[in-house]
């Protein structure tokens, strides 16, 4: 029963959606590496949900360092979070014990659990520990930040309305486009399409149904070289991590899916010399060759399903009785997910290069050296 992700820099989740507590541990962290909880508290904010388009339960979301920091630095030793569940209502869940819910881990996890598994909410498999996830990657984005490395996403669609894409060979404009998306809760480069995205939203949710769409992300300032060969290429790594959050059905590295329709000379990126700087003039494999970073921009998307939870009648199965029934969801839930699931992304990716990143040069990369 396996919780942790990572090589040498691991995480480990713990917790249950209506328990009292989720948390994370991070192990393999450097020591003496200066951490601004304020910034924690900064990320966790575009998780939280606000207003009609997301769900009505609300967390305060505190994130508590239990261990493994000391005066503010990273000790060295495993650093452990805990953030309380305090808006808990679990008798919406009293007659979904033995119900299948459509595109949920109850019948799965009824199985591999032999039946103890806390079902309420989901338990381990909700989208509540994503919290935990978000505290985490807002200590290795303060890690990469010592390296000038960093990593932003924007909604690139939500159904069949685009966001503009993020211009990866371009930096100049790519500046821009980023500008566009700092602070922003529901973070898109185009705001005629942010407002088409929100109207669609809200005319899902009255429809009493949900909607998916995509992120688009991109990591500046890698170094190349990044990545191993072939079982953990930098591919696998990422798309392993982005692939722990439960909505993500897709992950794409530059254009992936669109290179499958392209011929040869069309797909490669030339590479050219420019101001002393290797480039390549197009980036339509994301910033990595071979499984290892390039030194271009690493773009990649990720897909994410329609809330499985919606308030229409739907067939299923009672898994105890063996037999079809149907079933109709209370509680409280999102119409779309996509805008919060932005910042897990993040953070995911986020956890997965620091990892990369020791294994490629030590702990000591990040570190200043010894306490003065």
């Amino acid at each position: 029963m396996k919780n942790t992700f990572g090589n040498n820099l691991t995480i480990s989740l713990f917790g249950e959606s209506h328990q009292n507590y989720i948390g994370a541990t991070l192990d393999g962290l450097p020591a003496g590496i200066f951490i601004d909880e304020k910034k924690i508290a900064y990320m966790m904010e575009f998780r939280k949900p606000k207003g009609n388009i997301s769900t009505s339960r609300k967390e305060m979301d505190k994130v508590e360092i239990i261990s493994g920091l000391f005066e503010n630095y990273t000790t060295g030793t495993p650093l452990t979070i805990l953030i309380k569940n305090e808006n808990v209502i679990s008798k919406d869940y009293d007659d979904l014990s033995h119900i299948a819910r459509l595109s949920h881990s109850d019948y799965s996890a009824y199985m591999k659990y032999l039946g103890y598994n806390d079902y309420r909410g989901s338990g381990h498999f909700s989208g509540r520990l994503t919290a935990a996830i978000v505290a985490c990657g807002a200590i290795c984005m303060q890690l990469l930040a010592l390296k000038n490395i960093y990593i932003y996403s924007h909604i690139k669609k939500i159904g069949n309305i685009y966001d503009e894409a993020f211009d990866s060979c371009n930096l100049e404009h790519l500046s821009k486009q980023i500008d566009m998306l700092k602070d922003a809760y529901f973070a898109v480069i185009d705001q005629k399409e942010k407002e088409k995205m929100l109207e669609i939203i809200e005319e899902t949710r009255l429809s009493q149904d949900s909607i998916g769409g995509a992120i688009e992300s991109i990591v500046l300032n890698l170094n190349p070289g990044i990545g191993e060969p072939t079982f953990d290429s930098l591919e696998s790594i990422i798309s392993h991590a982005i692939f722990s959050i439960g909505a993500v059905k897709a992950v794409e590295f530059g254009d992936g899916i669109e290179m499958s329709s392209m011929v040869g000379s069309k797909a490669n990126d030339p590479f050219r010399i420019i101001d002393g700087k290797v480039v390549t003039t197009t980036n339509h494999n994301g910033g990595i060759n071979a499984g290892i970073s390039n030194g271009m921009p690493i773009v990649i998307k990720s897909y994410i399903k329609p809330t499985p939870s919606i308030m229409k009648t739907q067939s299923t199965i009672d898994f105890k009785q063996m037999k079809n029934c149907e079933y109709q969801i209370n509680g409280r839930h999102d119409p779309c997910i996509v805008h919060r699931a932005r910042i897990v992304v993040d953070s995911m990716i986020a956890i997965s290069i620091c990892d990369m990143l020791i294994t490629r040069y030590g702990q000591l990369y990040f570190n200043g050296g010894f306490k003065k």
